[in-house]
C-alpha cells in the first residue's frame, strides 16, 4: 500500500513538473515572439520616419527629383546619395555582429537595448524601398510575409519531425545566396537576381521552421533569469532576421516599382 502511494505521488508530481515545463516553454516562446514583434515595429517606425524626413511632395522643398518623380529633401540627398549611405548600409551588419559576439557578457537590459538599436538601423537602411516600390505593394508583401512566417514558425514549433538535418543544407544555401549576390553586383544580371530571390525565399522559409524548433529546444526550465533573457533575445534576433530577409526577397517578386 505504501509502495502504491509512493508511485502515485511520483506520478502526480511528474504531471505537475511536465505542466510547469509546458507553461514555462509557452511563456519563453511568447517572450521571443514579443521581442521579435517589437523589433519589427521599431524597424517600420524608423523606416517611415526616414521617409518623412527625406522625401517631400512640395516642389519648393525639393532639393532633387528622382527619375520616378520622387522628390528628395536636402537631408534626403545627403542620406541617400552621399557616402553616408554606406554607413547606413553597413551599420546594421556591425550591430548584429556586436550583439551576437558580446551578448554573453552583456546584461539583459543592454542586450535588449542593442537589439532595438539594431532594429532601428535596419529600418533606416530599408527606408529606400519606399523610393523604389509603391506603398501598397510594400504593405501587401508585408502581410503575405507575416502569414507565411506565422505558418512556417507554427510548423517548426509543433512538428515532431527533427529538422536539425536541414541546418547544414540551409546554411550552404545561405552562403550561396551571399556569394551570388556579391557577384551580381558586378554582373547586374536580372536572370541571376531572379534566381537569387527564388532561392532566398525557399532558404528563409526553411530557416523559419528550423530556427523556431531550435529556439524551442534551447529552453531549459532551470535557466537563471539572465540566461533566460539572453536566450529569448537571441531567439528573437534569429526569427527577426528570417522575417526581414523573407520579406525583402518576396518584395522583389511582388513589389510594384514606382
Amino acid at each position: 500500500m505504501a509502495d502504491y502511494r509512493n508511485i502515485q505521488a511520483r506520478t502526480s508530481a511528474g504531471v505537475r513538473v511536465d505542466a510547469g515545463i509546458d507553461q514555462g516553454l509557452r511563456s519563453y516562446m511568447l517572450k521571443v515572439y514579443n521581442l521579435m514583434g517589437i523589433g519589427l515595429a521599431v524597424t517600420g517606425l524608423a523606416a517611415l520616419a526616414l521617409v518623412y524626413l527625406t522625401t517631400t511632395n512640395d516642389p519648393s522643398l525639393a532639393a532633387a527629383t528622382l527619375p520616378n518623380g520622387k522628390m528628395l529633401t536636402s537631408f534626403g540627398v545627403v542620406f541617400y546619395t552621399s557616402p553616408l549611405k554606406w554607413l547606413v548600409m553597413l551599420a546594421p551588419l556591425a550591430a548584429v555582429f556586436f550583439l551576437s559576439f558580446r551578448i554573453e557578457k552583456m546584461s539583459v537590459a543592454a542586450a535588449q537595448t542593442t537589439f532595438w538599436v539594431y532594429a532601428a538601423l535596419v529600418g533606416a537602411s530599408l527606408s529606400s524601398i519606399f523610393l523604389v516600390y509603391t506603398s501598397g505593394s510594400i504593405v501587401q508583401t508585408f502581410f503575405i510575409t507575416a502569414a507565411s512566417f506565422g505558418a512556417l514558425s507554427l510548423y517548426g514549433y509543433t512538428t515532431k519531425r527533427d529538422l536539425s538535418g536541414m541546418g547544414s543544407f540551409l546554411f550552404m544555401g545561405l552562403i550561396g545566396i551571399i556569394l551570388a549576390s556579391v557577384v551580381n553586383i558586378f554582373l547586374a544580371s536580372s536572370a541571376l537576381q531572379f534566381a537569387i530571390s527564388a532561392i532566398g525565399v525557399l532558404v528563409f522559409a526553411g530557416l523559419t521552421a528550423y530556427d523556431t524548433q531550435n529556439i524551442k529546444e534551447m529552453y531549459y526550465e532551470g535557466d537563471a533569469a539572465d540566461t533566460y533573457g539572453r536566450k529569448a533575445i537571441m531567439g528573437a534576433l534569429r526569427l527577426y532576421l528570417d522575417f526581414i530577409n523573407m520579406f525583402m526577397f518576396l518584395l522583389q517578386f511582388l513589389g510594384n516599382r514606382e
